[in-house]
């Protein structure tokens, strides 16, 4: 099928060079005519495991392209997929500005160069957008052509650092629509992942088809529901170290029942990235408007933004900080691992390493800093107000403690030998848990985690 893949960030991208592994012949759009360069260039702007790789196999067997403009293709496109973004506005919903702007284009392009006797082009709302959307989508299309068409819901469930895999093999497909026609275009553009899932895993690769609004609703309760149990687990592990008890076992107990499921019970300093965050805003904003105050959505944001202070609080508590004391840590030196929100990304946004790092600044502390591929992006923030460390082990020299943010694996097989001999004091504030507190306890670390006994492990 021809496809058009309009905005080249972490969705769009990833869905561009899905289609084009499927068989499909794409063109990706987007009006950053320096990234469009990059990208016929195999050079993807963003970090994502295995997503450059795949745009370099099908550049190179032509089964793919990135030009600036809407109308390449759009006499003979099947799809044209909406992947641009919509930023969060200040009362907390989705701006759709660059969504309706985008459907505008498409519908002014189908009047230039689109023949009235062609199929009708199925428009796809990849975007992560409010229940609602996809009409507004259709009115903005119709003001501008009176072609063919038909607007689908399609949310992506992508994982960052895990979507390529995660689109190649979905566990599931979700699409809202209105016609036979459309979703037999979406499940021909969909049907080599779903087999291909189905393969690796025979409960993977399911089809839903619903109705545009469902579907628009799905992706938003989809991160709700995950974000409820990141919150919930974070709170028990703090009443854990209040009671001492240890998360570990705890979440282990209630994760062996079925109803429950061991998935996204690990404690650690709070979520972030472009999505949860972002996402449970703007659903807060539909319960309002509809009038429904969705409470335990509003317990969520606010547990996770005190969790988000956790590492910051362990610190306070180990030199005995009080609120009254002037630039308290003005002579120590912290290490702080890990700036990406999650392992496996260089996405900085709303990371618990950016509000910590902050936080010790503002205490007066010297900060050293390591990701393994969100430097850059930190920089953009701090410029010379802290250093960059080209290794875990450099950013620990002359060292008073070590802080742990992302969970990148390189940092759970670190010799921590070779570390404390770097530092000035064994000391770590693990927010994500990578070490064993006994272990720690034995070869003389002061070993803070989040939740955990160090008795217990022995």
């Amino acid at each position: 099928m021809q496809v058009l893949v309009i905005g080249s960030g972490y969705v769009g991208l990833v869905a561009a060079a899905g289609f084009a592994d499927a068989g499909h012949q794409v063109i990706g759009v987007d009006v950053d005519s320096t990234k469009i360069e990059m990208l016929n260039k195999g050079k993807s702007p963003i970090y994502e495991p295995g997503l450059e790789e795949l745009l370099t196999k099908h550049l190179t067997a032509g089964s793919i392209k990135f030009t600036t403009d809407v109308r390449d293709g759009i006499a003979v496109a099947d799809a044209a997929f909406i992947c641009v973004g919509t930023p969060q506005s200040e009362d907390g919903s989705a701006d759709l500005q660059y969504v309706l702007a985008c459907a505008g284009e498409i519908g002014a392009a189908m009047t230039e160069l689109r023949p009235e006797s062609i199929r009708p082009l199925i428009v796809i709302d990849k975007s992560t957008v409010p229940v609602g959307t996809a009409t507004k989508v259709s009115a903005a299309i119709r003001s501008k052509t009176d072609r063919a068409f038909e607007v689908v819901s399609n949310p992506e469930f992508l994982r960052e650092g895990t979507a390529i895999e995660d689109f190649l093999y979905p566990d599931r497909v979700v699409i809202g629509c209105n016609t036979d026609f459309a979703e037999s275009v979406m499940q021909t553009l969909y049907n080599p992942h779903l087999q291909a899932a189905k393969q690796k895993n025979p409960n993977s690769g399911r089809w839903f088809r619903m109705d545009p609004q469902s579907a628009e609703l799905t992706k938003y309760a989809a991160n709700a529901m995950l974000a409820i149990r990141i919150s919930f687990i974070n709170e028990m592990a703090n009443l854990c170290e209040a009671v001492g008890a240890d998360i570990d076992c705890v979440k282990n107990g209630i994760g062996a029942d079925h109803r429950i499921g061991p998935y996204f019970l690990n404690p650690g300093p709070g979520f972030g990235g472009s999505c949860f965050p972002k996402d449970l805003q703007a659903l807060l904003k539909t319960g309002r408007e509809n009038g429904l105050p969705l409470m335990s959505l509003n317990a969520t944001v606010e547990a996770n933004r005190h969790q988000k202070q956790a590492l910051y609080r362990k610190v306070c508590h180990h030199y005995k900080i009080r609120p009254s004391d002037p630039y308290p840590l003005s002579q120590k030196r912290m290490a702080v691992w890990g700036l990406a929100f999650k392992a496996h990304t260089d996405d900085i946004r709303e990371s618990t390493a950016l509000e910590l790092i902050k936080n010790l600044l503002c205490m007066g502390a010297e900060v050293a800093v390591h990701d393994y591929e969100a430097m850059p992006n930190i920089e953009c923030i701090f410029k010379n107000s802290i250093q960059y460390a080209k290794t875990p082990i450099e950013a620990c020299q002359n060292a008073d403690a070590v802080l742990i943010c992302t969970e990148w694996p390189q940092y759970s097989k670190m010799d921590l030998d070779k570390v404390a001999s770097a530092m000035k004091s064994r000391t770590m504030f693990d927010g994500r848990n990578l070490f064993n507190p006994y272990d720690m306890k034995a070869k003389g670390w002061t070993y803070h985690s989040i939740g955990r006994r160090s008795d217990y492990y022995s």
